[in-house]
């Protein structure tokens, strides 16, 4: 049975990837499907091309926000408003290839799962390939707590069985929407065949890794509540997992 899918993209100063994006849904092998752009008060002409796509096609539809609440806060609005028995995320600049949406679904559906992700790769500006994230096939909560395991742009969990989870709005936003799916389901597997495109910007990739650090601890001691002894030692294993990503 072909459910309902919710896709979930928020949008600020998305004129230049947004339509690759788009295309990338349009192209699905899985063909029933939503997506919901949030424009979270974008400056440039985003709208515009979007407007285009939501004019063509129905599925697509475009939440204009009356002002800027940031990237968790505008995929929480895209959640309220999903009506898909899946919720999905795909951002503004990233891709997912055309069979994605069908092979997850099905994987969910033969393994009886309420959350999966995929392995993915990663891409410059100009869309070439850098290198591909294999996903760890089958992890656990605690692994999560170790590394964040599911790429945004690959997760989807199923919100009539979980409730509809929502994004904190710190940093990693995305991190603490999974670590809560899986605290609720422990347990999961991954498709180890990339199913998508992760956009990464030259200025990314330097002068993040200490404020990411930092959001780590956060999450660790405020908004999961770990004691210090716990979360040192999450932390230090998502920083050697981290270096491991990197190499």
């Amino acid at each position: 049975m072909n459910s309902l899918v919710s896709i979930v993209t928020p949008s600020y100063k998305s004129a230049r990837f947004i339509s690759q994006t788009i295309e990338s849904v349009l192209v699905q092998t899985y063909q029933n499907w939503e997506m919901i752009i949030v424009d979270d008060c974008s400056p440039d002409n985003a709208n515009e091309i979007i407007e285009k796509y939501t004019k063509k096609d129905s599925r697509i539809k475009l939440i204009k926000l009356e002002k800027n609440i940031g990237p968790a806060n505008a995929r929480n609005e895209g959640i309220k408003q999903a009506r898909g028995k899946y919720i999905a995320f795909l951002d503004s600049d990233d891709i997912w290839l055309p069979t994605k949406l069908e092979k997850q679904i099905k994987f969910m559906q033969e393994n009886d799962l309420v959350v999966a992700c995929s392995s993915y790769y990663t891409i410059d500006e100009d869309g070439k390939k850098i290198n591909t994230r294999v996903v760890k096939e089958f992890f656990s909560y605690s692994d999560m707590l170790k590394s964040n395991h599911i790429g945004n742009l690959t997760g989807i969990y199923d919100c009539e069985k979980l409730g509809k989870i929502y994004m904190d709005d710190v940093g990693h936003e995305d991190y603490t929407l999974w670590l809560k799916v899986m605290k609720k389901v422990d347990k999961t597997k991954a498709i180890i065949e990339p199913l998508a495109e992760y956009r990464v910007f030259k200025n990314s990739l330097s002068g993040n890794k200490i404020k990411s650090a930092k959001w780590t601890w956060h999450i660790y001691r405020n908004i999961i509540g770990l004691n210090i002894l716990k979360s040192s030692y999450y932390f230090i294993n998502y920083i050697v997992n981290a270096l491991r990503k990197r190499v």
